[in-house]
């Protein structure tokens, strides 16, 4: 019998395989590399046989840059900035900002909580009014008025609570009264305006970095662009250590030792401990504004303003799941439009179908026709899911679902248009019985709405001044109330978590009830699916010390 050369190959190759022997995997556990240094070893996995330990140990900052410089910017091999992960501090930001910040498809980190903390001592973004004094003088005194509000609703509230909702047995004095001061600020939150400084901690990979740094440049907000500017230097520029001082310390202390041998250890132990290092030097140090993106934007805004200038925006519930029956192309160019305009999706998608196809590639076309080699497409073509809620809901709230990454979210920009939302009108879970509208219950109703009601109308002052940096200073003015449009586009499996987490007994009201009326869309549309997702119903009342 005769074996062609595979076979024979084949047969060779099983008679030497070694018997069957113990797993040698090995899982090595990194710590002390630099963020591009790790990134540049775990890239060699695809090009060298070397171990992580040899790889490391033979790579300096200078070959890193080298490689990354060659392979990243020449090369185009982007997934390897997915490796360098680096952790920043962003503080005394507004919370404006914050949420132009997060609005990341992969972005981890945590933003400090306006449920828990009082933010009266926080302080407030000032802008540049450029010389506009009348709309300064303006701002400032509609800021005091929303944080004196604030004050003391939280405290009326708290009051309240204190007065109607008995201490439960074996529950410490200093618990009880933390979990009342939470559950006011839970209702006070609502007057805090988008100026508001907050902080936040963010660990993203040096690629989604490098576009959120670009996409910051590119904002029309004054302080948004700094920002950018600002992760852009702290990554590029020398890190803070936490060991910095005790390694110093070390050093110092070996240098004191009356021995060549100590000095020379002294000078070895400075140069690892002391040196500087600087998170990502190479990965982001090209980061620039986008003209993509803000041309497409401009592009956009005007293309909206003529199709839909006849077309004022829709009366629209709460929650809306939108039933797919367009074609693809009709989402694209719908999406593209909705993050345009204030219209709700249905309105929006539904005047599209009603044109000739060629006006959604038209819009498409605009969609595409400023991106770079380089530019990733808009959010907006992340089309084709199956299941499209659009929601009209109160940016504090919205910030809690701004969280959710495994859905595409196309977010309509800050407007007074759509109105603001009450707390406790209809919720029963303040622990107050039947008496569910809280601010009238704690006597700060009609302060709560003539504050409310006089940013939003300062705000559209300011907005109509002559001088662009006043007129863009407008949106800080919203409180957290504010209504805003979101577009959330996702799978069953997403919405699914989100209407169980969300309509939970610990969460806020504001996205509860949003939980509760999406599962209520979803059980209509898809009733066999529904009814195996384990959700709280919104309408019960529930003990807020098992929040």
């Amino acid at each position: 019998m005769t074996y062609s050369v595979r076979e024979t190959i084949l047969m060779s190759s099983e008679s030497s395989l070694p018997p069957t022997a113990p797993s040698q995997t090995e899982v090595i556990a990194v710590h002390g590399a630099d963020p591009e240094i790790l990134a540049f070893a775990m890239a060699k996995y695809s090009r060298s046989a070397l171990s992580m330990r040899d790889s490391l140990a033979e790579i300096s900052a200078q070959r890193a840059e080298q490689f990354l410089n060659t392979f990243y910017f020449q090369y185009g091999h982007r997934s390897i900035a997915d490796l360098a992960h680096i952790a920043f501090a962003v503080e005394r930001l507004s919370l404006l900002a914050a949420i132009v910040l997060v609005d990341e498809t992969r972005w981890d980190g945590q933003e400090r909580s306006t449920r828990y903390q009082n933010f009266l001592e926080s302080g407030f973004y000032f802008p540049d009014f450029a010389g506009d004094t009348h709309s300064r003088d303006l701002y400032e005194s509609t800021i005091d008025n929303l944080l004196s509000a604030y004050k003391r609703v939280s405290f009326a509230v708290f009051d309240l609570l204190r007065r109607r909702v008995a201490r439960p047995e074996g529950f410490k004095q200093d618990a009880y009264e933390r979990t009342l001061r939470a559950r006011a600020f839970d209702v006070a939150r609502y007057l805090l305006p988008l100026a508001t400084n907050t902080s936040l901690g963010q660990i993203v990979s040096a690629r989604t970095l490098e576009g959120q740094v670009t996409r910051l440049l590119s904002h029309p907000a004054a302080e948004i662009r700094l920002l950018g500017e600002k992760l852009r230097e702290a990554a590029t520029g020398p890190a803070w250590n936490l060991n910095a001082r005790a390694a110093q310390s070390i050093v110092e202390q070996i240098a004191t030792l009356n021995d060549e041998a100590a000095a020379a250890l002294a000078a070895e132990a400075a140069a690892l401990f002391t040196r500087e290092v600087r998170a990502a030097p190479t990965l982001v140090k090209y980061a620039q504004p986008s003209s993509y993106l803000i041309e497409t934007r401009a592009d956009l805004a005007q293309a909206a303003a003529e199709l839909l200038k006849n077309s004022p925006p829709a009366a629209a519930p709460l929650v809306d799941l939108v039933e797919r029956t367009e074609s693809l192309e009709v989402e694209l160019a719908a999406t593209l439009l909705y993050s345009a305009c204030r219209h709700p999706y249905r309105q929006v998608r539904d005047f599209l179908t009603g044109l000739p196809a060629a006006r959604s590639v038209e819009i498409i076309e605009l969609g595409l026709k400023h991106r770079g080699k380089h530019d990733e497409t808009l959010r907006a073509f992340h089309a084709g899911a199956a299941i499209r809620f659009d929601i009209l809901m109160d940016i504090g709230g919205f910030r809690d679902f701004h969280r959710h990454r495994r859905c595409t979210q196309i977010i309509q920009d800050f407007t007074a248009l759509h109105g603001y939302e009450t707390p406790g009108s209809g919720d029963l879970s303040a622990g107050l019985g039947n008496d569910s509208d809280i601010l009238a219950a704690a006597g700060v109703a009609t302060e709560y709405r003539a504050a409310i009601d006089a940013a939003h109308r300062t705000a559209s002052i300011i907005a109509a001044a002559p001088i662009l940096e006043a007129a863009q200073s407008a949106a800080y003015l919203y409180p957290l109330a504010t209504r805003i449009r979101a577009l959330f586009k996702m799978d069953i499996a997403e919405a699914q978590y989100i209407a169980e987490l969300r309509s939970g007994p610990a969460g806020h009201f504001s996205y509860r009830r949003v939980a509760w009326e999406m599962f209520l869309k979803l059980q209509r549309q898809y009733p066999t699916l529904a009814r195996h997702m384990r959700v709280t119903d919104f309408t019960l009342p529930i003990d807020i010390f098992q929040r």
